[in-house]
């Protein structure tokens, strides 16, 4: 299992429509995630940044992604909830999470 934590930016006047998708996320969606080894997802929100951390219990972590970036439902999904955000400024070329370092961790 590897712990992941990422960032970006919510949209300004975007928080009610982020919040109001994910009151609902689409089981299609929570079913993809969970076949993709996706545990313990959570996403904080602060002062108009996001924050994601979650914990990926498998073998192939780009393989995986790929196959949620291929099913219809979480492009479908995607559709919606990418408008309400945009990179963080120190996001690597291409990144839309930014991905972030683990620097502690304590059960």
């Amino acid at each position: 299992m590897k712990r992941y934590g990422q960032a970006i930016r919510l949209r300004p006047g975007m928080e009610a429509r982020y919040r109001e998708l994910h009151r609902a996320v689409w089981p299609a969606v929570l079913d993809r995630i969970s076949v993709c080894g996706i545990r313990n997802y959570t996403i904080f929100l602060r002062d108009g940044w996001l924050f994601a951390t979650f914990e990926y219990h498998g073998d192939d972590f780009a393989a995986d992604m790929a196959k949620m970036a291929a099913d219809p439902e979480t492009l479908r999904w995607w559709r919606e909830t990418d408008p309400c955000q945009e990179p963080a400024p120190f996001a690597k070329p291409g990144e839309w999470w930014a991905g972030m370092d683990e620097v502690f961790h304590v059960e």
